[in-house]
Order: structure tokens, then C-alpha cells, then sequence
């Protein structure tokens, strides 16, 4: 191996391949992020097969040579090179010993193996990586801007300034508190002179008055300062993260983003507390080196020596520390999405009879977070205990060298103390100085983890020009094809169609054939790989897709209800509601009746999701939902799946009365035969288009959906 490596730890849940990729890359010289290989090699949730990886790597300008191998021969292997593991990852084999083999996990972070635990996951696949003629190194790209992961922040530094001029005010006190203990001592105790006592009590009494007046005031400086960032980036970060496209969601686990988020106050408090503090140690450990140098030069070059040892101290265990918080921030994010998972799905937990079983993995997982909080805490006992030997030698040092001055009449008493004291006070702000430069370095960290969230590009990652929404809600699709990685199957091929306006159209076919796929790119949710989309005449991606949404409403499969009132959530939350509005839309999905027998009516509450209404009542408030915004054009998915018979009538007579145009993804023969005209999918092409009234076509048989493994050997 040329150079160290660091893991890579994966952000996507099937992204393994590529994070073994760059760590191997690193390890050559080429410093690509995990940014850049999700732009240019973008994965499908199914994760990537060999062949896929090879092809990257090819592309990254390596020679590779696959190989199938016994545990034994590990040794033999071109380091680092990618291991398969446990049948569905990837892993980068960076060192091999003779009882212990060490991996760098994208999941997990740096381990270090018995054999025994290898040979349980090793499936005897192995990739080596040559660089090529074509490889071409390059530097790590530049740190990322703090002002780049929160957006602009209004008044930072007006109000930084404010508690850094406070702060320095204090410090003047604590210069000057060494004084009085020299010269009662020198001054008070060798003259007997009471008065001088008085006005020296009286004067440092006043001072400390001030002192605490200021510190009072910083205080709340620093609480107002703190609170006001926390709101502005807080609000940053989760705006954009509205704005990032659908399937960085589908991609990333919930307990993964919501700890990326959780970065913003660990960056807060660094910037705000410790970013001044540091400032402040800083100027205080200049000051009182000065007042150190000028009692004695000697005594001085103790204190320093010390300093630098603690130095070297902290600067050694940085790497070990700052993986170990990393595997820490990672294991309590899987902690917190099966949390997550397990709270939202505790009715299929009860139904299964499986609470015992997801406890035992939420304990595992439990058990895996305090183990990492247990590594780090004892990593910091370390720390003090090092600080705490380092600098209490020095003391004893620097008393017994400044005794000996006194003997020998160079250092008064008074002296001594008060020299002590600046020792003291130099060799504590020096401490938390280089612990300060660590956290800060610490700080990179958590940029990494924030910056998978703000520097994703958005939705519409263009600024665009508002554009009035289309007066015709005619849609052209024209040679639409989509899959979501290169090297996937086709989901959908040159599909081309049109709807006009007005018109209902059905779309049928067996379980993953791509209806809904189809649908969420004529939504502008997913982005074609080929092909167009028109509305209006208006192509959907080039005026971008919010320009559009305003004349859409859809019913989707997995669409959610919101804390609060039925009313809140057809109206979404919209302020200004229509009363009118949200009652006519219940009665066209045949929902009115059902809410005004609730004691509540449209006040009644829905619980968390929908938790308190049935399926087919969330769904018809959804679909209300979808009528409130009163659409020129309504997508319906399965939109009456959880519906009888007399209600999916109900709700299919009122929506064909709407002069609307209407794209529908339905199974039921009811709802096909609501549409003027059918267009039949099978396997992402359209085979068959037919109208109602030439008989229905019966829905094609569910296909069998393949299930690919992560990765294939």
C-alpha cells in the first residue's frame, strides 16, 4: 500500500461497491469523493454486481483482476484490494497477519479480524486493482466552507465580535488577580500595613464585582448567539433538504439523515463556544506567557516543554479518535432508524408475533452504541489523565526549580506565588487550546457527514424563471425510457403516448411492469434517461417540474397523512383554507359523511399518520387532499385499492365528472372501465391500447419479481 487509508464510510445503504472503489483510489493518489462517484456512477437501490464494479473501476482508469480464492491464500493478494462479503457487500482488504486480517468497512469503519470471523464472511471473491497508463492522480479536494454547509447566516460576526470584546474585558481581571496575592505578601504581610490591605481588598472586591457583571453578560450573549444561529442553519439545512430530489430519500436510511442534520448543532456550539474560547485561550496564553518570560525564562521553558509533549499527545491519537466518533455517529444512526422502523411498523410487529426478535437486534444495536460511547469516554480519561501527568510533573518542576530561585534570593515569595499562578493559567489555556484544535479538526467530520445533505444538488438545481402554469393539461411522452443506474435493467423503454386534455387515461399491467414508475416521472419525481415529457406543450424538466405542480394533484401508493386535524391535512396546513372547499372535496371522495359523524367532524384529530382513521378512509382523504387544490390534471395510483365495491363507485362516478385529465394506475375492472382509453405495459413497453367500450382487457398475470442480491460474484 502506498499511503495510509482512512475508511470511507457509505451514506447510500447499497453504495458499498463505490466507497471501495475511492478508498482504492485514495490509496493510488486519486482523491475522488463519494459526491463525485455518486454523480458519475450513479447506483439503483439494488446496489451494483461485480461486473458493475469492475466497469467503475475500469472507468477510474484501473486494471482489475478478479479472482476466486481460498482463506490461506489472502496473503498473496495485491493490497488493498476489494473483498465480497457476506454475500452482499463490499469491503477493501488492506493488511493481513497471521491470526488477523484488517478491513476497511464503508458500513463500519476500520476493523481489525480474527481468521475465524473472516472465514464466516469471506466468500472467496476477491478483486484486484493495477493502475493503468490512463490512471491520472489527483489531490484531495479542498475543505468543505463552513458558510457552504449552512448557508448564508445573518450577523455572525457582529454579534462574535460582541462576546469576543466581552470576553477579553474579563481576562483583564485574570490578569491582574496574581497581583494581589504578591503584593499582600510582599507589600501587606512584611509591613503590617493594614490600610494598604483595605484598599487593596476593597479594590479587587470591586473588580471581581465587575467581573462577574461582565461574565454575566457574555453569558447571555453567547445563549442568544447560540439560539439564533441554531434557528437560522437548522432552517438552512432543512430547507434544502425539501428541495433534494426524491430519491435521496429512498436511498438513505431515516436515522442516517436525521444524525447528518444533528451535525448542524455540533458545528453551532464549535462556532459560537468554543470557536470564541479559543480565541480567548489564545490571547490569555500569549498574556500570560509574556508575564511568565518576564519573572523568569528559565521556568518558562519547563512549562513549554510540557506544552509541546501534550501536543504531540493529542496529535498522534487524532486519527484513532476521530474514526472511533465516526464509527460512533454511524452505529447510533442504525440505532435510531430501527427505532424509527420499529415505531412505524409496530402494528406488523404485533401481527408476526416478532417484538422479542426486533428487541434483541434494537439491544444488539443499543449494545454496539454505548460500546463505541464506552471506547471514546475511555479515550478521554486518557486525554485527562496524560494532561494531568504531563502538567502535574511540570508543576513539581517548575516548585522546585522556582524554591531553589527563591534560596538563592532571585524570586521573592510573593513572586513565586503570583508566577504560579500565570503558570497555571498558561498551562490551562494551553491544554484546552490543543484541545480546542482538536475538536475543531474534529469539526472536518461532521462537515463530511452535513455535507452528504447540502451539497446534493437540488430538485431543480437551476435557477429557473417563473413560468405561468400551462392553460391545457395535454401530456405528450414521448420515447420515455428510465432505469436507474447504468448497467440496470430497463424499467421503462421508448414508451410514447399522449392525453388530452380532458381525457382519462388507464394504465394497466402486472406488478412491476412500471406504472408507477411512469407515474412519478410524469410527476417530475424521477428524472428520464431518455425521451420527454410535455405539458402544455411545455417540456417538464426544462421548465422544471414545481413550475408544472401547480395544476397537479395525485393520489400516490405510499402517500402519508400529517399530524393534526382531516381538515389541516386536506387543506395541507394551508393557513387560509376554504371550509367550502375542504367539504366539497370530502364529498367528491366520498369521505363527508364518514368525517361529519366523527364527534369532531373535520376537527377530529388523525393521530400520527393516519393512525386513528382506516385504510380506505386515509386514502379518500388523501385523494380529497389531491381534489382541495383544485387540478387541471389529477395522477391517481391505486388511489381506491382499500375501497368496496359501492364506495369505489361512488368515488369513480364523482372523478369522472370532473373535467379533469386523468392518468390512473388501477388492477380493479371498475375503475378501467371509468377510463375513456387503457394502455396495457408489460415489462417497461406498451403492448396493447384499447378502449373500454371494445372490452376491458383483464390485467395481465403478475409477473415474478426478481430479486437480485446486492452484489453477484
Amino acid at each position: 500500500m502506498k499511503r495510509t487509508l482512512n475508511p470511507i464510510i457509505q451514506s447510500e445503504g447499497a453504495e458499498c461497491g463505490l466507497a471501495s472503489l475511492a478508498m482504492v483510489g485514495h490509496a493510488h493518489g486519486l482523491h475522488i469523493s463519494m459526491l463525485e462517484m455518486r454523480q458519475r456512477f450513479p447506483l439503483s437501490l439494488k446496489g451494483a454486481r461485480l461486473s458493475r464494479v469492475i466497469h467503475v473501476a475500469h472507468e477510474l482508469g484501473f486494471n482489475t483482476r478478479p479472482l476466486r480464492l481460498d482463506l490461506p491464500d489472502l496473503g498473496r493478494l495485491k493490497l488493498p484490494c476489494i473483498l465480497h462479503w457476506g454475500l452482499n457487500h463490499f469491503v477493501v482488504l488492506v493488511k493481513v497477519g497471521k491470526s488477523r486480517v484488517t478491513i476497511l468497512d464503508p458500513a463500519l469503519g476500520q476493523r481489525v479480524l480474527p481468521i475465524s470471523e473472516v472465514s464466516e464472511h469471506f466468500t472467496g471473491v476477491a478483486l484486484e486493482l493495477t493502475p493503468t497508463a490512463e490512471f491520472k492522480t489527483r489531490k484531495a479536494a479542498p475543505t468543505v466552507r463552513v458558510r457552504e454547509l449552512t448557508g448564508p447566516v445573518q450577523g455572525l460576526w457582529r454579534a462574535l465580535t460582541q462576546i469576543l470584546l466581552l470576553s477579553i474585558a474579563l481576562q483583564i481581571f485574570v490578569v491582574l488577580a496574581p497581583f494581589l496575592m504578591q503584593w499582600v505578601i510582599d507589600q501587606v504581610l512584611v509591613s503590617a500595613d493594614r490600610d494598604l490591605l483595605v484598599v487593596l481588598g476593597l479594590g479587587f472586591g470591586l473588580a471581581m464585582l465587575l467581573q462577574v457583571g461582565i461574565g454575566l453578560l457574555r453569558g447571555w450573549s453567547v445563549v442568544y448567539l447560540s439560539s439564533r444561529l441554531g434557528l437560522q442553519w437548522m432552517g438552512n439545512v432543512f430547507a434544502h433538504a425539501l428541495r433534494l430530489p426524491l430519491d435521496y430519500f429512498e436511498k438513505r436510511h431515516l436515522g442516517d439523515i436525521t444524525s447528518r442534520m444533528s451535525s448542524v448543532q455540533a458545528i453551532q456550539r464549535t462556532l459560537t463556544t468554543s470557536f470564541v474560547e479559543a480565541l480567548i485561550d489564545g490571547l490569555m496564553a500569549v498574556v500570560t506567557l509574556g508575564m511568565m518570560l518576564l519573572y523568569s525564562w528559565k521556568l518558562a521553558l519547563v512549562t513549554l516543554a510540557a506544552v509541546v509533549l501534550y501536543l504531540g499527545i493529542r496529535a498522534i491519537a487524532y486519527r484513532p479518535v476521530r474514526d472511533r466518533t465516526e464509527q460512533q455517529l454511524v452505529a447510533a444512526a442504525k440505532q435510531q432508524t430501527h427505532l424509527l422502523e420499529s415505531l412505524r411498523g409496530m402494528q406488523s410487529l404485533k401481527v408476526a408475533g416478532h417484538e422479542s426478535m426486533r428487541r434483541s437486534t434494537y439491544d444488539n444495536l443499543m449494545h454496539d452504541t454505548v460500546n463505541h460511547d464506552v471506547r471514546l469516554a475511555r479515550m478521554g480519561l486518557g486525554f485527562n489523565s496524560a494532561s494531568q501527568f504531563v502538567f502535574g510533573v511540570e508543576r513539581i518542576a517548575v516548585i522546585w526549580i522556582g524554591a531553589l530561585l527563591a534560596l538563592q534570593n532571585v524570586f521573592s515569595v510573593g513572586m513565586l506565588i503570583a508566577y504560579l499562578a500565570y503558570k497555571d493559567q498558561f498551562a490551562g489555556r494551553m491544554a484546552a487550546l490543543i484541545d480546542k484544535w482538536v475538536e475543531f479538526r474534529m469539526l472536518r467530520l461532521h462537515g463530511e457527514r452535513l455535507a452528504d445533505i447540502v451539497l446534493t444538488e437540488p430538485e431543480d438545481a437551476e435557477p429557473r424563471p417563473e413560468v405561468a402554469a400551462p392553460d391545457s393539461p395535454r401530456i405528450e411522452v414521448e420515447n420515455l425510457s428510465f432505469r436507474y443506474a447504468d448497467g440496470e435493467p430497463w424499467v421503462l423503454k421508448d414508451c410514447s403516448f399522449t392525453v388530452e386534455a380532458g381525457e382519462s387515461l388507464a394504465i394497466i399491467g402486472g406488478s412491476g411492469c412500471g406504472k408507477t414508475t411512469l407515474i412519478k416521472l410524469m410527476l417530475g419525481l424521477l428524472k428520464p434517461t431518455a425521451g420527454h415529457i410535455r405539458v402544455g406543450g411545455l417540456d417538464l424538466h426544462q421548465v422544471g417540474p414545481r413550475n408544472i405542480r401547480g395544476i397537479v394533484g395525485a393520489v400516490m401508493q405510499d402517500d402519508q397523512l400529517f399530524a393534526g386535524s382531516i381538515a389541516d391535512n386536506i387543506s395541507f396546513f394551508d393557513t387560509a383554507h376554504d371550509q367550502e372547499r375542504i367539504e366539497a372535496a370530502a364529498r367528491l371522495a366520498a369521505i363527508h359523511d364518514e368525517i361529519a359523524a366523527m364527534p369532531m367532524g373535520y376537527h377530529s384529530l388523525i393521530g400520527d399518520m393516519g393512525s386513528s382513521l382506516s385504510g380506505g378512509q386515509k386514502q379518500r382523504v388523501i385523494l380529497a387532499r389531491a381534489l382541495y387544490r383544485d387540478p387541471k390534471l389529477l395522477f391517481l395510483d391505486e388511489a381506491t385499492s382499500h375501497l368496496d365495491v359501492m364506495k369505489e363507485r361512488l368515488v369513480n362516478d364523482a372523478v369522472k365528472q370532473l373535467k379533469l385529465t386523468k392518468v390512473i394506475v388501477a388492477h380493479r375492472p371498475e375503475t378501467i372501465a371509468s377510463a375513456d382509453r387503457v394502455l396495457v405495459l408489460e415489462q417497461g413497453r406498451i403492448i396493447q391500447e384499447l378502449r373500454p367500450q371494445q372490452g376491458a382487457p383483464a390485467a395481465p398475470p403478475e409477473a415474478e419479481s426478481e430479486q437480485p442480491s446486492c452484489v453477484e460474484a
